[in-house]
């Protein structure tokens, strides 16, 4: 039954049989099996079509607002309960920064704590903490401000810096606080609000948006317009740090954070792989 009910709070989430059956890692037929196993035990409808979505019905709704709660604390018990117990962490990694310099910095600290087994996942930052919430993650490392994340233990490690990507990587006349337009990251990441104000400050306007920095910056370098990306992405994609405008001195940067349910921050395995991290995360 749990994984039924498993099955439609992750329907509610993607509103697709797909996408459901891909996140569940199970055929749209199983999905559909299961959706309707839980309609007979109820003796009522759970979704509805709409085209080719699914939306919840009344009953469908209030059944997942009363199941959520109760399966991210089930996931938790799992993991407080088997993966501490054989020294494992599982953990979400922002794209951006499992793509650049977040390999170098967790294989350090796997020298430092060669007896614990990492579990990785690459998404996107919102991602990371819907999971870390769900009781899918352990830990997550990802960006942005933590301003909404109260239901969470955030903790910031670093301050990467942005620089600017000149188009085509031809030589660009700016002074810091001119105005420039740049192609840079959507609303939707986890970036996005906690480089806002300061791009505003510096007087950068956002001409187009991607989802991925590293999207950006390979935009910037083929001649689209100029790149507001993390520092990280530009050394990962070699581009040479004298063709760059680091904004580090003028204060825009991303901050990186080391985040758990509070629970689970408080777990001594996780508490010293938290002290790790953020000692090493300044060396990177």
């Amino acid at each position: 039954m749990i994984e039924n009910l498993e099955t439609l709070v992750t329907l509610s989430k993607t509103g697709t049989m797909m996408e459901a059956s891909t996140v569940l890692k199970i055929s749209q037929s199983a999905v559909s099996k299961r959706i309707a196993v839980l309609e007979r035990y109820y003796d009522r409808p759970l979704i509805e079509r709409d085209g080719r979505r699914v939306v919840l019905t009344h009953h469908g709704t209030r059944l997942v607002e009363q199941v959520t709660p109760l399966i991210s604390e089930l996931r938790s018990v799992f993991l407080e309960g088997n993966a501490l117990r054989r020294g494992k962490i599982i953990m979400g990694v922002s794209e951006a920064i499992l793509c650049s310099w977040g390999p170098r910095l967790f294989a350090d600290v796997r020298k430092q704590m060669p007896e614990v087994e990492f579990s990785f996942h690459a998404q996107r930052s919102p991602v990371v903490l819907d999971r870390l919430r769900s009781g899918e993650y352990m830990v997550g490392i990802c960006t942005g401000s933590p301003d909404s994340d109260t239901d969470l233990q955030s903790e910031v490690i670093r301050l990467e810096p942005m620089v600017i990507l000149p188009s085509a990587l031809q030589k660009l006349t700016y002074t810091i606080g001119d105005e420039l337009d740049v192609i840079t990251i959507e609303s939707r990441s986890g970036a996005w609000r906690s480089i806002e104000d300061d791009m505003r400050r510096l007087n950068l306007k956002r001409r187009e948006s991607l989802e991925s920095f590293f999207a950006v910056a390979q935009m910037a370098l083929a001649g689209f317009g100029h790149g507001l990306v993390p520092a990280g992405v530009a050394k990962t994609l070699n581009v040479p740090a004298a063709k760059l405008i680091s904004l580090k001195a003028a204060g825009l940067h991303r901050p990186v954070r080391f985040v758990a349910r509070k629970s689970m921050f408080s777990q001594p395995l996780v508490q010293n792989f938290y002290r790790a991290i953020a000692e090493l995360a300044e060396k990177i």
